[in-house]
């Protein structure tokens, strides 16, 4: 893959990689990835979470200055300014992420709403943060979503709920148009997808005349999504306003594939885990060859997808900052990525979650769970990691 002075992009280049890191930090982070690395010593502390809270041991000192420390930015966007500045040095952009979850009240989910509205405050006054990021489920009744997808019918209560629902994305996308931050909207479980589609879809009919502000999230492990992107890319081109977007692989594998089989529907999650990473490379390149009218985010911790679309950019002689292009790792994880595109001048952003550490919890979890569960993650991780220490050793 060739850069801009035309040698290959080195992954490897762990130097790079873990430039920001003290020795410390290193040894920190191995250990972390070690422990991550066992999917037994996960569920041990993923159970042992769950008691400690459940009878108000004082823990969350002990998760704040280990897995959180790692993965999140900090309690508010206030103490998140550090860790911004930290990747701004390496030209790495910030997405704040405010990942309160599981909450089912309506002045909770006002108050979420309020907060995503200012972390696009923040991001307008900011140029370090080019885009801010929410669930909807954060926002609304995941029950109430459920029955909006089924076009169940609603009671009167839930018209109203929905009503406010509605209000509430439509008031978090009115503020990303008024001060051009580019909102990404996160994917969820397929059974509430629908409703989410179409609601993006008209938010983006709304506020995406002149660029992509409402950015969609599509995960490439159902089967159907490639064409999906597919058509919503024609509707956007035929009613005139821009296709903005993120692709991921997926997020709820194991809960989507119970559901299908418990509930004895066709699963919409891919066979296999090279027909997703067949679907994955193929929209890059679509993507790729469509850019002048698709504004696209590829994340992914995947090196292969990483090296394909790199190379897409300098096969199509594209700046590698390309306005329309950017690349994204979560905080915490697949810095080898992140920084060596960096240092050659792509377009690169970590997603930051934040919140209280207590609000934090089934995050971190899912974090865990993902690294002990895609195949060699964490194993990865830990390699670098071990390289990067033996190679300042050498340096003594």
């Amino acid at each position: 893959m060739q850069n801009k002075h035309g040698s290959l992009i080195n992954f490897n280049n762990t130097e790079i990689a873990f430039k920001g890191k003290s020795n410390g930090d290193l040894h920190e982070m191995h250990l972390l990835f070690k422990v991550m690395n066992s999917p037994t010593w996960v569920d041990i502390g993923k159970n042992l979470l769950n008691i400690a809270f459940a009878i108000h041991l004082p823990v969350e000192w002990l998760l704040k200055r280990t897995i959180y420390k790692h993965f999140c930015g900090g309690v508010s966007i206030t103490d998140s300014a550090n860790l911004i500045d930290k990747l701004d040095q390496r030209n790495v952009g910030a997405i704040l992420d405010y990942a309160v979850e599981g909450e089912n009240s309506e002045d909770k989910f006002d108050a979420t709403c309020k907060e995503i509205m200012q972390t696009i405050v923040f991001a307008h006054n900011n140029k370090k943060t080019p885009f801010s990021a929410f669930k909807i489920s954060g926002i609304g009744s995941f029950d109430l979503m459920v029955k909006v997808s089924n076009n169940d019918a609603l009671s009167e209560s839930e018209k109203i709920s929905y009503q406010l629902l509605l209000k509430r994305v439509d008031d978090i996308c009115k503020l990303g148009h008024e001060l051009n931050v580019p909102v990404l909207i996160d994917a969820e479980e397929t059974w509430i997808q629908p409703m989410l589609d179409s609601l993006v879809i008209d938010m983006m009919r709304k506020y995406n005349k002149e660029r992509a502000i409402v950015q969609n999230t599509y995960q490439m492990y159902r089967h159907d999504r490639l064409q999906v992107i597919k058509q919503h890319h024609a509707i956007a081109q035929t009613e005139g306003f821009k296709l903005g977007l993120k692709i991921v692989r997926g997020a709820y594998m194991e809960k989507e594939r119970k559901r299908a089989k418990d509930m004895g529907y066709i699963s919409p999650i891919h066979a296999n885990k090279e027909a997703t990473d067949k679907d994955f490379d193929d929209i890059i390149h679509y993507f790729v060859d469509n850019v002048e009218t698709i504004w696209f985010m590829v994340a992914t911790h995947n090196e292969k997808s990483t090296q394909l679309l790199a190379t897409l950019i300098e096969e199509h002689k594209l700046p590698h900052n390309h306005p329309h292009i950017y690349f994204s790792q979560l905080y915490g994880m697949s810095d080898h990525l992140t920084y060596n595109l960096a240092e050659h001048g792509y377009n690169v952003v970590k997603y930051v979650p934040y919140g209280e550490v207590k609000t934090m919890i089934p995050y971190l979890i899912r974090r865990a769970e993902e690294n002990s569960s895609v195949s060699g993650q964490s194993s990865r991780e830990l390699l670098l990691i071990e390289q990067e220490i033996e190679r300042r050793k050498k340096l003594k």
